[in-house]
């Protein structure tokens, strides 16, 4: 199992790389939440408010999602692939049944 971080500039941004991740089989589960975000851009100090998106899916899927991501937003984020070492046996079924394993096959489909 691979976890995303995502961060993006608005709740309905989740919320549509969701439902996309979702309905392609990218995902078995999502989450988001707002933060306050910190940060340099332009030699300035800027603080505002950030949406964080957690993505639960498959080894394997990192160019997929980063290009469903790409898709919904133009500006520069952070997409970080945090590895699990292990889950509870109900979530490894579910999302076993629901996103399937990476494979070649699919590789060259997608």
């Amino acid at each position: 199992m691979k976890l995303y971080y995502v961060t993006l500039n608005t709740a309905e941004e989740a919320h549509q790389i969701s439902q996309a991740l979702l309905s392609q089989q990218l995902a078995v589960c999502t989450n988001w939440f707002p933060i306050t975000c910190a940060y340099r851009w332009e030699g300035k100090i800027v603080c505002e408010p950030e949406t964080v998106l957690l993505v639960k899916t498959q080894s394997g899927y990192r160019e997929e999602i980063e290009q469903v991501i790409r898709q919904h937003i133009t500006y520069t984020n952070v997409v970080a692939e945090i590895s699990t070492e292990s889950i509870n046996s109900d979530f490894q079924t579910w999302l076993n049944a629901e996103v399937p394993m990476k494979s070649l096959t699919r590789a060259k489909i997608s």
